[in-house]
This record gives structure tokens, C-alpha cells and sequence, in this order.
């Protein structure tokens, strides 16, 4: 990612990043403010989008990823505030449409994404792209499954807490990034991650459509990577 926005910047080129929230990505912020604070690496060039937001959260709720975002690492870096983009967690329903079209709108206009991280999620879903989620999808509104509030309820503090839905970029939006890295970390990983690389391109497992991706690589511990063959 460094060397990425270094020669770009060098050609006086933006260098749009796709990025994702979550414990699985923030070693990877952690080195990206290190190297800002001791390596120079300036973000003045950057342009960030995020895949995702809950739905009925306000920016500076403690689990919006807008706060999220900007505690673990816009906060710490020099990317412009004008260059930030989050799906907004408190457009209102019937504005939903509009705002999702506005935001695929402001990736082309940015030129498209150049480096798309992401995570993945025990459902296979990467963004929020729950199963059954088209691998043409665009950013829109979308029910989070059952296991992936499941999984959020200790941080919000029980389930009840959990928003039911989200704003998300759609597969095909993620999939027209130039370069897509995906992580995961852990033995809870395996089997959704073993799915994803060795298992059938359908839609109940959209990390699944990577596989037809030209520059797609997924990054893991040997506990994700415990059931590949």
C-alpha cells in the first residue's frame, strides 16, 4: 500500500483506497500510522472509501464505523477530511437509493479503486454482502444475517443492541477494484476461508468471487489457513 501511494503520488496521481473495519485490519493500520510517523509516508494524496455502515447509527456513536475509522486510524494520519467517505448510517429510508447511487457516483468519480482491503466475515459475506447477494450487487441497503449480528453482540452490548441492517458496497463494486487483498486471521476463519478459495464461485459465499478476480490475494495466519488442501 505504501509503495502504491508513494509512486503515484511521485506521478501526481490520487490513489483511491477501499477500506474495511474490524479487529482483522488493524495491525495493518497500526504499520500504516508507524510508517506515516517514523517513514514519512504521507496520505495528502489519498482518497479512502469504506465499504460499509450500520444503519441507524449516528457518526459519532462508539460502534459507528465513522468513529471507528477515525480512532484506529484517520485521526493519526494526514488524509484530508474532504478525501473520507463513509456510507452514512443516518440517511433517511426513503433517501437510502439516492445515497447509495451518490456514493458508486463518487467512486467513479475518484477514478475507481485502486487497492481494496477487506475482511471476511463467518457467514463468507465480504462488505456486508450477506448470502445471496448478486456478484453484479452495487452499494445498497442490506438485513445483516443472524451470525453476523451474532457475532457483533458482544461490542454492542447484546444483541438487542445490534442494528438489523446496513448500507454496504455491492460485489460488483468491490470486484471492479484494481487490486483487492483480503484478510483473515484465526481458526474461527478456516472453514468460511477454505470455502471461499477451494469451494464452488456461488453467491451463499460472496468472498467466493474472488476467485475470478485478476489480482485478488488473500492474506491469513496458519489458523485460517488450517483446512485449505
Amino acid at each position: 500500500m505504501a509503495e502504491l501511494i508513494r509512486s503515484r503520488a511521485s506521478q501526481g496521481l490520487t490513489t483511491v483506497l477501499g477500506l474495511a473495519t474490524g479487529s482483522t485490519p488493524l495491525p495493518l493500520y497500526q504499520e500504516l500510522i508507524r510508517l506515516h510517523r517514523e517513514e514519512a509516508l504521507s496520505f495528502e494524496t489519498v482518497v479512502t472509501f469504506n465499504l460499509d455502515e450500520y444503519l441507524g447509527l449516528e457518526r459519532d456513536h462508539p460502534e459507528s464505523y465513522w468513529t471507528f475509522m477515525h480512532r484506529n486510524l484517520f485521526d493519526h494520519i494526514d488524509v484530508s477530511a474532504e478525501n473520507i467517505h463513509l456510507p452514512s448510517g443516518t440517511v433517511a429510508d426513503e433517501d437510502i437509493e439516492s445515497h447509495c447511487e451518490s456514493y458508486e457516483e463518487a467512486i467513479r468519480e475518484a477514478g475507481g479503486i485502486d487497492f481494496q482491503l477487506l475482511g471476511i466475515g463467518r457467514t463468507g459475506h465480504i462488505g456486508f454482502n450477506e448470502p445471496g447477494s448478486s456478484q453484479f450487487s452495487r452499494t445498497r441497503r442490506i438485513h445483516l444475517d443472524p451470525i453476523t449480528r451474532q457475532d457483533a453482540a458482544p461490542s454492542f452490548g447484546g444483541l438487542e443492541n445490534v442494528p438489523t441492517h446496513a448500507i454496504t458496497m455491492g460485489c460488483g463494486t468491490i470486484l471492479e477494484a484494481r487490486r483487492i487483498v483480503l484478510l483473515a486471521w484465526g481458526e474461527k476463519k478456516a472453514s468460511i476461508v477454505k470455502e471461499a478459495i477451494e469451494g464452488p464461485i456461488n453467491d451463499q459465499v460472496s468472498a467466493s468471487f474472488l476467485q475470478d478476480h485478476d489480482n485478488a490475494s488473500f492474506y491469513l495466519d496458519p489458523g485460517a489457513a488450517a483446512e485449505l488442501k
